[in-house]
């Protein structure tokens, strides 16, 4: 108990925790708005269409699949910091072409703003991760993880509240903007970061090409890393099944206002600043394996109330009880990810891996509103949560490798 203090302590100290949590707090600002604003905006202009509103979750995820590995292979190639900070600069120029379109042109617009925000990403993430490998210490690292994802957890409860205030009050364009100034001050914020004076120069000798053939090489070497791809596939398609739908979760099975979905959101983030304090007590007596795979199964109940639910408070309760083991699934992959990886690969395990999540539940995403149509989304939801038991089962491998069992370790 007393160990855990200095350890947050520590981190809290750590400047480059310290610049990245900033960022980090300005970007969930504008994606937050962004993200109900547009959906909200897309709703009103379509008169709810199911295949809108998935587009609106395709443009968010399909670049992260078609760009994801190009992305991590010249993060581990190009200085991480300055990456990063060069991405929020080019998202914000890309806000501006949006407001001036929609001032001129055609609200199809907000698609746009969703659509470079979620490339850039793909640079500027894995290298995000390479610096908390290089800067943060190995005993601190889950740790880390659990504070990053409990800031995150903080605007799932707020950003739904900000997003909808915001649009309901000034509109899109005002939104969109918000979005804009959100990445100038996080591109600011991390000029604060060490300078990349630790990183060695790319190895010239070798091409861009060869350095994705050895990024392959490298996650097929790893049995711990090729079993966490097939476990991130199958996720991804029971996520994509009911990632668009949470909407008309709303106003088909609880027959009420698309504006309720905020409380869905409060209740699910409610339960990950909950669940990420938890977890972060729990770093040192929980392998990895065991939070991932936990994680997963109590998600795939969760899931399987909340598409059977017809009341506002039981559907609440299932989304708690989702949110509270979201941070076990996070911290858990992105800890396995980095204990697994060498400084020099991260970038590209991490664009190897997350295509094959992103991949998957785009493929799906895609469908799912054409899916809706032909079955129910109750069926859609039952669905997913058999996909997420069969994810948990696939970890199964990872804990005979380790002699680590499902399990409290002692």
């Amino acid at each position: 108990m007393s160990s855990a203090t200095p350890g947050v302590a520590g981190l809290l100290r750590n400047r480059f925790v310290q610049a990245i949590l900033l960022s980090g707090l300005f970007l969930q600002i504008g994606i937050w708005v962004r993200n109900f604003a547009i959906l909200l905006f897309v709703m009103d202009k379509t008169n709810g269409d199911p295949f809108a509103v998935s587009m609106i979750s395709v443009a968010e995820f399909a670049p992260i699949f078609i760009f994801s590995f190009i992305g991590g292979t010249f993060a581990d190639r190009w200085r991480p910091k300055r990456t990063m900070v060069w991405c929020d600069l080019l998202s914000a120029v890309s806000i501006l072409a949006v407001l001036l379109t929609l001032s001129f042109g055609t609200w199809k617009a907000v698609f746009f703003a969703t659509l470079v925000s979620a490339i850039l990403s793909q640079f500027s993430q894995p290298s995000g991760m390479r610096l908390f490998k290089i800067h943060v210490p190995g005993e601190l690292m889950q740790l880390g993880m659990s504070l990053y994802q409990t800031m995150f957890a903080i605007f799932m409860v707020l950003g739904p509240i900000m997003g909808t205030f915001v649009y309901q009050r000034y509109g899109i364009e005002v939104a969109i903007g918000i979005m804009g100034v959100a990445f100038i001050l996080s591109a600011a914020v991390l000029m604060l970061l060490p300078p990349d004076k630790e990183l060695e120069e790319t190895n010239k000798t070798t091409t861009l090409s060869q350095e994705m053939a050895a990024g392959f090489r490298y996650v097929l070497s790893k049995k711990a890393l090729t079993t966490l791809g097939g476990c991130f596939m199958v996720a991804g398609l029971a996520l994509g099944l009911i990632q668009p739908l949470g909407v008309f979760l709303v106003t088909e099975r609880l027959s009420l206002p698309k504006e309720y979905i905020q409380w869905l959101m409060m209740a699910n983030g409610l339960a990950m600043i909950a669940g990420g304090g938890l977890t972060m007590g729990l770093t040192k007596k929980l392998a990895p394996q065991t939070l991932l795979a936990f994680g997963m199964v109590v998600s795939a109940v969760s899931m399987i109330v909340t598409g059977l639910s017809t009341s506002l408070w039981l559907t609440l309760g299932a989304q708690f009880l989702g949110g509270f083991v979201l941070p076990a699934i996070q911290i858990g992959i992105n800890t396995m990810i980095l204990q697994n990886t060498e400084e020099a690969f991260v970038g590209r395990v991490n664009g190897i891996l997350s295509p094959l999540f992103m991949g998957a539940m785009v493929l799906t995403m895609s469908m799912a509103g054409w899916l809706k149509g032909v079955f129910n989304i109750v069926i859609m939801y039952e669905t997913a949560a058999v996909l997420f038991i069969i994810g948990a089962l696939l970890m199964i491998p990872l804990f005979r490798m380790s002699g680590i069992r499902p399990e409290l370790e002692p």
